[in-house]
């Protein structure tokens, strides 16, 4: 019992972690771009949210003075992705 707590503690840590990122993040993405981050957020979270949390950090930073358009989001999303696909292991 005292490990599902801890489980569900936890849990409910990373989901307000998630909307805080996401509250941060939001402010600087076009309506469009924030459509497009629900969409990703259903099909790949883990990368929306990763997406989400270079936003919302380069916000906290003071390097994004402009809001994001979709087409740069897509672009963030596309290097992300791109990122992954350079982990190929070797037989």
């Amino acid at each position: 019992m005292k490990e599902e707590s801890k489980e569900l503690e936890e849990k409910a840590k990373l989901q307000q972690q998630v909307i805080m990122l996401e509250n941060i993040a939001k402010q600087h993405l076009s309506k469009e771009a924030i459509e497009r981050y629900g969409r990703m957020k259903l099909a790949h979270t883990a990368t929306a949210i990763q997406a989400i949390a270079i936003i919302a950090q380069a916000a906290q930073m003071g390097q994004l003075n402009e809001t994001l358009n979709d087409n740069e989001f897509k672009e963030l999303l596309k290097k992300i992705q791109e990122g992954k696909q350079e982990f190929k292991f070797k037989k």
